[in-house]
């Protein structure tokens, strides 16, 4: 089994660095075309559409806010226009996610994790899926977290947002199961990128003691579960979560806090 994309067009969210980087790395090593969405820095932006054009990829870029309907139909627009098709959606933009006493949250950031992991998904896949449906093949594979899993404290905004995105995937996968199109979420364990590099050195070691495999995760590991979800290969799974975090199941949480991916 090759898990080939070929011919297959792809659009990932936030994917200009980190972990969405490294999807779109292992996505474009399989053969599709590539879509790379930001919002913020286009000199990183530029940079991540160079390194995947000298590996030989075919890519496009796309500025828009994620969570802007008018954006998002935009953007699926220019990528079903220059590349023909949208055939694998992966939702993986993300904001921040402080942890706090849930006494210091207020309702504006509640909304926020909302907008950003169960508001984004919805308007992507409205915008997608006529397209998916006249085909009769698609992907959606969207990207949660472990912290949902293991009920990590002093969290509760972005665990209830990752737990709606979860709820709403498996909800949407029985949805669209006739329809050659599966629905599916990846669950990645913490795997320090560079938004991790401040984080204290002590939390970090702690979490590596956890994870029996006793390495950490890398962006490819992500990627490649992303890939497989992606491919033909999978075509009879849906409404999954596949967590990527080392063999840290949910029922073997320890109580180190876990910064999220």
């Amino acid at each position: 089994m090759s898990f080939s994309l070929s011919n297959r067009v792809a659009l990932i969210t936030g994917s200009t660095r980190g972990l969405g980087l490294g999807i779109a790395e292992s996505i474009a090593s399989a053969g599709a075309k590539v879509a790379l969405n930001y919002f913020g820095n286009r000199e990183v932006a530029e940079g991540a559409r160079e390194s995947l054009l000298k590996a030989g990829a075919q890519v496009m870029l796309v500025r828009a806010d994620v969570t802007d309907k008018e954006q998002v139909n935009a953007m699926v627009e220019a990528v079903e226009e220059k590349f023909g098709s949208l055939d694998i959606l992966v939702p993986n933009a993300t904001g921040p996610q402080p942890q706090k006493p849930i006494e210091d949250y207020d309702a504006d950031f509640y909304r926020e994790m909302y907008e950003f992991f169960v508001l984004s998904p919805f308007l992507l896949a409205q915008a997608a899926l006529p397209g998916m449906k006249k085909r009769g093949w698609g992907r959606i594979v969207n990207i949660t977290s472990e912290v949902y899993h293991g009920s990590v404290p002093q969290f509760t905004a972005y665990v209830a947002a990752k737990g709606g995105q979860i709820g709403w995937s498996r909800s949407l996968a029985v949805e669209l199961a006739s329809s050659g199109i599966t629905v599916n979420t990846v669950a990645p364990g913490w795997i320090p990128t560079d938004r991790h590099a401040n984080d204290p050195q002590e939390d970090k070691d702690a979490y590596l003691k956890t994870i029996p495999m006793g390495r950490w995760g890398t962006p490819k590991d992500v990627g490649d579960a992303v890939r497989y979800f992606a491919s033909e290969e999978s075509s009879f799974i849906t409404g999954q979560t596949l967590c990527v975090n080392g063999g840290r199941t949910p029922w073997k949480f320890l109580t180190v806090f876990t910064q999220p991916p």
